[in-house]
């Protein structure tokens, strides 16, 4: 039931007013003692000619005595009206709702046949998984489960920065220095290395520059050879990201990179010179975007090379065609933000009525406290050596506050990488966060082990109820009238609207967010309550009040990709 509506539709029929704009009027008190609801009556005074004050006072007096069952009174304040909910109503919607969807509860069909394109991500081949990537493969993992979760088809793509002058100096040191078997057992640290190695046997010898730029072109002109060690290259990499994601909860659907959309590009040159949009600049080839305010869009460099917005023309162009997608969704850092204004208005410039539909998501930097990993101090701060660290300090935990707990790596690690995961996303994306691990480990305060903490207490208290499931026909929903018990029930209540308004606004922050209050309040709940020891109608009553929190934060945990286990 959405009682905001219920209520709108109440008031409407009482005095006459439309419901759009009661609904538009309906504010939520800051203060509960003073209602669940209040109305505001001052635009009624014109019509009525009386006092705001007055007419609250008297439309409280007609309510009274027609107040529909999910209302237990009306009250006026000043110029408001207060309406409190029936608590034992309110306890049956919403714990009925839960107990027969649980992990589908908050879902929707809202986007069902509707695709949603999501490209995050997107780290460059032979380069090994950092910190600055930890980002837009969290946020946009996110998004792609939101996306699921209300019905959406979501496809991401992970669009690989695989091609480039870096793979014709990468076939030049591996040729000169490298071996396959050495590469297949190091995987990307070896690569790196003879990338180093390259530039530094470059600035002695200055032809291997000449020479690198040769393998270029015979990968452009796909030599069988040097396409041959180009892929190498590129399996070997996914191979370790792969790894990453894996541990991250990501998914992707396809891993088409840069080198997908080389034979793509001439078709979409093709397509923006017959528009006529397309003009020459000191030799380059750029569309002109003065009238929209911002720098010209370049297409093609003096010698006829193709640049990065060529390129994602090319790719918005496959896209649309493939998938045919209702929303195309990119997730990069903030710095790209000119880039993604330019290359969108091109594709409007084209004629195309969904460059609407090309959404960037930009976010601030993400960074390590400083002293947090001084092995690496003063090198690039690697994601796995992160990882390795939250995992480790966790299981040290564990070993000195629960030594005897099943499956003890498994739950540092699943406690470790979540920690990670929900620290990343706990503010708004736009803003730089800066990651500190004794923070975000504690079990105490706003972090995800403080979430999964209690996700593992309602599953401890359910197992020593011996409940499995929990009938609705067996619950007194009457019984759950104390503050503590409504203000865990209000929260249960707006699940789905966090999701669909996360969704909205592109901001995981606000399930994170959500997940720290729905846990706060079920705590108090906890210790304002006994649950174990009451009498049988009013424990079966808070039990199922803690199987719909169980069900909740595992399913907004499972949004943000984090595990939830059962026992801590």
């Amino acid at each position: 039931m959405d009682f905001k509506k219920n209520l709108s539709i109440f008031i409407s029929a009482s005095i006459g007013m439309p419901e759009e704009e009661i609904l538009s009027a309906i504010e939520t008190p800051p203060d509960g003692r003073l209602g669940d609801f209040a109305f505001p009556c001052f635009k009624l005074a014109k019509e009525m000619k009386k006092a705001p004050n007055i007419i609250a006072q008297e439309l409280a007096e007609k309510l009274s005595g027609q107040l529909p069952d999910f209302l237990s009174r009306v009250q006026s304040s000043g110029a408001f009206l207060n309406f409190f909910l029936n608590k034992g109503f309110f306890a049956k919607v919403v714990l009925e709702k839960i107990l027969k969807e649980r992990d589908r509860y908050g879902s929707s069909d809202v986007g069902k046949g509707k695709t949603i394109v999501i490209d995050f991500s997107s780290p460059n081949v032979a380069k090994r998984f950092h910190i600055g990537h930890l980002y837009s493969t969290v946020i946009g993992g996110v998004l792609y489960k939101m996306y699921n979760f209300l019905g959406y088809d979501s496809f991401g793509i992970n669009y690989l920065g695989d091609w480039g002058t870096q793979f014709g100096k990468l076939i030049v040191a591996f040729k000169k220095w490298g071996e396959r078997s050495l590469i297949e057992q190091n995987g990307i640290e070896e690569i790196e290395r003879l990338y180093v190695k390259f530039h530094d046997e470059a600035e002695k010898d200055k032809s291997l520059e000449d020479e690198a730029r040769s393998w270029l072109v015979k990968m452009q002109n796909h030599e069988e050879e040097a396409i041959s060690i180009w892929k190498l290259l590129c399996d070997i990499s996914i191979v370790e990201y792969e790894k990453q994601y894996k541990r991250l909860n990501i998914h992707f659907d396809s891993y088409l990179g840069e080198s997908f959309y080389n034979d793509k590009m001439p078709a979409a040159v093709e397509e923006i010179k017959s528009k006529g949009i397309l003009k020459e600049s000191d030799g380059a080839q750029i569309v002109d975007l003065e009238e929209y305010k911002m720098p010209p869009c370049l297409i093609l460099r003096k010698d006829g090379g193709a640049l990065y917005p060529t390129r994602d023309i090319a790719s918005a162009l496959y896209r649309k065609k493939t998938y045919n997608f209702h929303k195309a969704v990119y997730v990069t850092d903030i710095r790209q933000s000119l880039h993604f204004a330019q290359w969108f208005k091109v594709i409007g410039l084209l004629g195309y009525e969904w460059e609407s539909d090309l959404i960037h998501v930009p976010y601030g930097l993400l960074s390590l406290e400083d002293g947090a990993l001084s092995s690496r101090k003063g090198k690039v701060l690697l994601l796995t050596d992160i990882l390795d660290e939250a995992v480790r300090r966790i299981n040290n935990i564990i070993e000195e506050k629960n030594p005897e707990l099943e499956n003890k790596q498994l739950v540092a690690e699943q406690v470790g990488i979540g920690a990670v995961i929900f620290s990343s996303l706990f503010n708004s994306r736009i803003k730089d966060n800066v990651i500190s691990l004794d923070k975000i480990l504690s079990f105490d305060g706003e972090t995800g082990p403080y979430v999964q903490y209690t996700h593992a207490r309602t599953a401890s208290l359910l197992e020593k109820a011996g409940v499995g499931e929990i009938s609705p026909n067996d619950v007194d929903f009457n019984v759950l009238n104390d503050d503590a018990s409504f203000s865990t029930l209000r929260l249960l209540s707006e699940y789905q609207d966090k999701v669909i308004l996360a969704v909205e606004r592109f901001e995981p922050f606000l399930i994170a967010r959500y997940l720290i209050a729905l846990a706060q309040a079920f705590n108090k709940f906890y210790h304002d309550n006994s649950i174990l020891t009451s009498e049988q109608t009013v424990k079966t009553a808070r039990l199922a009040l803690v199987f719909a929190v169980k069900s909740v934060i595992a399913s907004g945990l499972s949004l943000l990709g984090i595990a939830a286990p059962e026992k801590m």
